[in-house]
């Protein structure tokens, strides 16, 4: 199983940068395995990560900002469901993935 953060490199957005930076520094130091996808440099990968969010998950306009999170080709989510799944300590199940040992998430 591999995450994918689909990150764009060349954003002009500081927000943007500062949630995929949250993202994948969350990942590292929990060392979780993932791929970061650069959707700026490739018109493939980013219809990709379009083509595979849930319509009803989709913006109501524009297309989906980074960084938009798929475990495999299953969707987890964006930045919000991500954050939202750190504050309550359940970023395993919110990945897919079975929880550590000093995860919340794996206690009974």
């Amino acid at each position: 199983m591999v995450i994918r953060v689909f990150v764009a490199s060349s954003s002009g957005s500081v927000a943007i940068k500062k949630r995929q930076q949250d993202v994948v520094r969350f990942l590292e130091a929990n060392r979780i395995e993932f791929e970061e996808v650069d959707i700026t440099m490739s018109e493939e990968k980013r219809q990709w990560m379009y083509k595979n969010i849930p319509e009803d998950r989709q913006p109501a306009q524009g297309n989906p900002l980074p960084p938009q999170i798929f475990s495999d080709d299953r969707y987890c989510g964006d930045y919000d469901g991500f954050f939202e799944s750190k504050e309550s300590n359940t970023v395993f199940s919110f990945l897919g993935l079975k929880p550590t040992l000093a995860s919340k998430e794996s206690e009974p």
